[in-house]
């Protein structure tokens, strides 16, 4: 009986996935809090200021927010482009895989290396 080889797919799938669901979700909000709410004055004063920013994104809750959705995003965006390459032709070779799954684990540890160098 020839034994099967375990796929590491599931394990993509599923990190592209939560990352879809960061990207369809938080990712807008954050747009909108940022990019739109802030600057036209829908939020309240100082809600968006330096101190009270820093102060989230140095609390543990904050770190693991932003830590989320930076990794999650980078493994969403990569999966995407590894199963793109197989849409335009480009048979799938395991050079690709390392790097571009290579780069999302690199990114997502540089993420965590600076959010606990943050405070």
């Amino acid at each position: 009986m020839i034994a099967k080889q375990r796929s590491s797919e599931p394990f993509f799938w599923s990190l592209f996935g939560a990352g879809g669901v960061v990207v369809a979700f938080i990712v807008p909000m954050l747009i909108f809090i940022t990019g739109v709410a802030g600057p036209l004055g829908l939020l309240p004063e100082g809600a968006l200021s330096y101190e009270r920013v820093l102060t989230f994104a140095t609390s543990w809750p904050g770190k693991l927010f932003l830590f989320v959705v930076v990794s999650l995003c980078l493994w969403h965006g990569v999966h995407r482009i590894f199963q793109s390459l197989h849409d335009f032709g480009i048979e799938k070779a395991n050079w690709q895989r390392w790097v571009l799954y290579g780069s999302a684990a690199i990114g997502t540890i540089v993420a965590g290396v600076l959010l606990q160098l943050l405070g």
